[in-house]
């Protein structure tokens, strides 16, 4: 084939396969609500919800539960007020409830060691033994609870799964046309540093963009259900307390430091008091 050839044959390809993109992702964008950041979703929210309920039973049927007492009750209680804050906030901005299709539950994991809690997409949440012994208060567990909940409300693993789809087909395809220069590269750096240049260039601080939206839409739910938000910047300094050390440098989380998150809710508490106010349950 000649070089003429082959450059029109590339050419056509390409606008083909940009067309074929655009047709793609175009209609598949979506708004995070309350915030408003557009965001790319080809994978259908049903589909997504139900791998997560899956999954969940899974590690029901696993992990070593706390299944009655006060602890549990506690955060049964929270979750039950922020499912009705949620629901009512944009039932009263005429605006259609992402919740709507959620599938409530909420589990106390018995480790001790474990500082963490988490919100699978659909609303199936678990909370750690571990972090009850930094959250402290109802108030705090509740802004880790609202973080949690954000991250299902916004789309969160959706998102994530749909912007490492369109990655992977890109660079598959621009690498076909750089006769592999791009995969050459991420490995010549993989072998020489032991890091990866996409997770470190694109996936990391995209999951830092979501963490930090949860953090701003949890501190809304948490206020939507009547708790006190203040207490968001005295959990992140226990946090950062028992972090002290322990965190890595920025570029190689997908989290935002302690720091960080401490002058962005500072930066939030008074806005969201006046714009967010309790609502009555």
């Amino acid at each position: 084939m000649s070089l003429k050839m082959y450059n029109i044959n590339r050419r056509k390809f390409l606008g083909l396969f940009g067309c074929g993109c655009c047709s793609l992702i175009l209609p598949s964008c979506s708004t995070v609500p309350i915030t408003e950041r557009k965001q790319l979703s080809i994978i259908p929210e049903a589909r997504i919800n139900a791998q997560a309920a899956s999954a969940y039973e899974n590690f029901r049927n696993k992990s070593k539960l706390i299944t009655s007492g006060a602890q549990l009750n506690q955060i049964r209680d929270i979750g039950k007020k922020m499912e009705f804050a949620v629901s009512a906030f944009f039932e009263k901005e005429n605006k259609q409830d992402p919740t709507k299709n959620f599938g409530w539950d909420y589990i106390l994991v018995d480790n001790d060691k474990v500082v963490n809690a988490w919100c699978m997409p659909g609303g199936k949440i678990a909370v750690y033994t571990g972090l009850l012994k930094v959250t402290k208060n109802l108030d705090a567990l509740s802004i880790v609870m609202g973080h949690e909940i954000a991250h299902a409300v916004a789309r969160h693993s959706l998102e994530r799964m749909s912007h490492a789809m369109t990655i992977n087909l890109g660079t598959t395809v621009a690498d076909i046309f750089l006769g592999g220069a791009i995969n050459r590269t991420r490995n010549t750096v993989g072998q020489n540093t032991g890091l990866d240049i996409f997770q470190l260039g694109i996936m990391n601080p995209f999951g830092r963009k979501q963490e930090t939206e949860a953090d701003y839409l949890g501190l809304i739910f948490s206020s939507l259900s009547g708790y006190d938000i203040r207490e968001s910047v005295k959990l992140w300094e226990r946090m950062s307390s028992k972090k002290k050390g322990k965190e890595p440098p920025v570029f190689l989380s997908t989290h935002p430091s302690s720091k960080k998150r401490i002058e962005n809710l500072s930066g939030w508490i008074n806005e969201v008091i006046i714009k967010y106010p309790p609502i009555k349950i």
